[in-house]
C-alpha cells in the first residue's frame, strides 16, 4: 500500500507489515530497502499512482540487508539496470540472506509469540524469506550517497552488523530502517523499540548506537516496520530505550 508524501518527497509501501521507501529529486527516484519479494508489484503500482514509469528509478539504497528488506533488489538491478548500494559489512548478506546473526533462536519466539502470528503470516504469504541474492553491489561506509536525495549515512549497526540509516537534513527526516521501529514483527510490540533478538545481531550495540541517531534531531522517524513518527527522533528514541531489548 502507498502512503504518499509521509516527508517531503518520500513516500512510503507497506508490504506484509515491512516499509520501504521512495524519495523523489528532479524527477529521479531512490527506491529505500525493497520490502519482500512481492514489493516488485507493489513497486509498478505505486510508479503508476505517482505518474512515473520505471525509468525514473535512478538507485537502490538498503539501510540492512536482512530478507525482509532484500525483496526485489535484484530484480531491480536486473532489469532496471540500477545500482544496489549497500552498506561494505552487510555485502555477504546480498548474496546469503539467510545467514545472519541473530541473538536468540528464532523458533522460540515463533512458539511463544502468538500476537505476532498474522505478521508471520503475511510474510510467509509473501514469500518474506526466499529474496533473491544480489549478484553485484555498490559498497559505501560514511558520508553523503550520490543518489536522488543526497541521504547522509548515520552508522547503526547492531541489528546487522553493516546496517545505517539514512538522514535527509533538508526534508528533516530520518530514515532509521531497522535501528529502530514502530512495530517489532517478532513480537507485535507497537510504538518505539529496537528488533527482538531473534533478527537482531547484537542488542547492546544496537542501544548504543541510537545516540547517533538522536543526534539527527530529525522531525520525522520512518522505519522498516510500522508507521510514521512525528514527535522527533529523540523522543522515540527515548521510547526505545525504555522499551529495552526483547
Amino acid at each position: 500500500m502507498l502512503h504518499r508524501n509521509v516527508a517531503d518527497g518520500v513516500h512510503r509501501v507497506e508490504d506484509a507489515y515491512t516499509n520501504w521507501y521512495l524519495v523523489e529529486e528532479d524527477g529521479a527516484l531512490t527506491v529505500v530497502d525493497t520490502g519482500v519479494p512481492t514489493s516488485w508489484h507493489s513497486l509498478l503500482d505505486a510508479l503508476r499512482q505517482l505518474g512515473r514509469s520505471t525509468d525514473d528509478v535512478a538507485a537502490v539504497v538498503l539501510t540492512h540487508a536482512h530478507f525482509d528488506h532484500l525483496g526485489f533488489a535484484e530484480r531491480a538491478r536486473s532489469q532496471l539496470g540500477v545500482a544496489v548500494h549497500v552498506h561494505e559489512n552487510d555485502v555477504p548478506l546480498t548474496r546469503h540472506p539467510w545467514r545472519y546473526d541473530h541473538e536468540r533462536p528464532r523458533s522460540l519466539y515463533f512458539a511463544t509469540q502468538v500476537q505476532a502470528m498474522p505478521i508471520v503470516a503475511a510474510l510467509v504469504r509473501n514469500r518474506a524469506w526466499f529474496p533473491a541474492p544480489v549478484k553485484e553491489v555498490r559498497r559505501y561506509d560514511n558520508g553523503t550517497l550520490p543518489v536522488p536525495g543526497s541521504p547522509r549515512v548515520v552508522p547503526s549497526p547492531g541489528h546487522t552488523l553493516g546496517h545505517c540509516s539514512l538522514h535527509l537534513p533538508e526534508r528533516d527526516v530520518l530514515i532509521a530502517g531497522d535501528a529502530i521501529v514502530m512495530l517489532d514483527p517478532y513480537t507485535a510490540r507497537e510504538g518505539p523499540c529496537i528488533v527482538a533478538g531473534a533478527a537482531t545481531a547484537d542488542s547492546e550495540r544496537n542501544m548504543r548506537t541510537l545516540d547517533g541517531l538522536a543526534a539527527t534531531q530529525a522531525g520525522t522517524v520512518l522505519t522498516g516496520h510500522g508507521p510514521e513518527w512525528r514527535k522527533g527522533i529523540e523522543a522515540a528514541v527515548e521510547g526505545a530505550r525504555a522499551a529495552g531489548p526483547a
